[in-house]
């Protein structure tokens, strides 16, 4: 499937599953930097789409969200001028507890540049690709022999106690 038929795919099924302001969002169509994401970082690395009630019992929005088994991962895309230049004290302090509080939902929030996002994909792919490849099962070899060696481990724990 390519890009576009994905997310052409993943907008049209949400749009049909939401209501309210989540529906509305989804209808204006994603921010740039969150398109822009999806086709230079995540597309390439993933080949597929996934899509948080906040602290005031309130729909939040993350710009990205991927949920696979113990993963709960948040992405942002946070351009300079919004995050940055035009953040006073109270948006600072907003946006700490906002990260505080998904972290204590059990979410991993990673923020990109948008800069980096635009101009260097492939740096988001492989920081992407570092923290998703601790949650995800290796492949091959290596991964036979660390169950070898997992289980010789496990043999000899047994063995010890039994004595």
């Amino acid at each position: 499937m390519v890009y576009e038929q994905g997310y052409d795919a993943f907008i049209q099924w949400h749009i049909s599953s939401r209501s309210g302001e989540r529906r509305g969002r989804l209808e204006r169509g994603y921010q740039h930097a969150v398109a822009l994401f999806l086709r230079q970082v995540w597309w390439p690395l993933r080949g597929g789409f996934y899509e948080v009630l906040d602290w005031r019992g309130r729909s939040y929005f993350a710009d990205f969200a991927f949920i696979s088994g113990p993963l709960r991962l948040l992405i942002e895309i946070k351009g300079y001028t919004a995050h940055v230049r035009e953040m006073d004290r109270q948006k600072y302090c907003n946006e700490l507890n906002r990260e505080a509080f998904l972290t204590a939902m059990g979410y991993q929030v990673i923020s990109f540049a948008y800069d980096d996002v635009e101009r260097r994909p492939e740096l988001c792919q492989t920081l992407l690709r570092m923290v998703l490849s601790r949650y995800m099962a290796t492949a091959g070899p290596a991964a036979k022999w660390l169950l070898a060696e997992r289980e010789v481990i496990r043999l000899m724990i047994l063995d010890y106690w039994e004595e």
